[in-house]
């Protein structure tokens, strides 16, 4: 059984929802602490933990502005979830990424299936053409640390960052970044090769699409 929201800590929620959605980050506990009319950062600190402990919310102690509405929160709300705009990605040759702060972005609930870490990457080259995906075209990236074989996915090599299709095989080279256009070659696995996410959609037309 979910343990209850109280009013309070939904009007916190609700708080940092609209901060978000307006500013493009997360509030600091001031910013909470002025919205709610408390005069101690305590109280909000009580308040997240509450929302944290119900699997409300995520946030990282060590930064500032770290806050994740999580899907249950979502759900509370009955808003549809914000995702970070995370910056620009390649679908050629690997290249260095761009962060954009202060852009997010609400998405369906269509494609909010969410466990909690997601956001969205733009697409720059026509290396994923033949998956559908195109220059300029926006995908939707899911963070984990298990793939198979056969998944389009999000992968960084030092400070690089490319989108490509994962392949493992059980011969040389076993494991590689292949391309979906095929005037691109293999990306060969290196010590610096590591995969954030698996693409689960794009948009295009308008619309969310399901990545094939």
């Amino acid at each position: 059984m979910e343990k209850p929201i109280t009013k309070r800590q939904k009007e916190l929620l609700e708080i940092i929802y609209r901060y978000i959605k307006d500013t493009g980050y997360p509030p600091t506990f001031e910013e909470m602490r002025e919205r709610l009319n408390v005069s101690s950062n305590q109280s909000v600190l009580d308040l997240l933990n509450k929302l944290g402990n119900k699997k409300i919310i995520k946030r990282n102690e060590s930064a500032a502005r770290s806050l994740v509405i999580l899907p249950t929160g979502y759900k509370i709300l009955g808003k549809p979830p914000l995702v970070a705009f995370l910056g620009l990605t390649s679908a050629g040759a690997p290249i260095e990424t761009i962060e954009i702060s202060g852009e997010w972005q609400a998405v369906s609930s269509e494609v909010a299936k969410l466990k909690d870490e997601v956001f969205l990457i733009k697409i720059s080259g026509d290396s994923m053409i033949n998956a559908g995906i195109e220059d300029g075209d926006i995908v939707f990236v899911q963070s984990q640390k298990e793939f198979v074989s056969g998944d389009i996915v999000l992968a960084e090599a030092g400070s690089e960052s490319t989108v490509k299709r994962f392949i493992s095989e059980d011969k040389p080279p076993y494991t590689y970044l292949k391309p979906e256009n095929p005037k691109y070659p293999n990306i060969y696995f290196t010590e610096e090769t590591q995969m954030i996410g698996k693409v689960i959609a794009m948009f295009k037309n308008n619309q969310w699409k399901p990545i094939k």
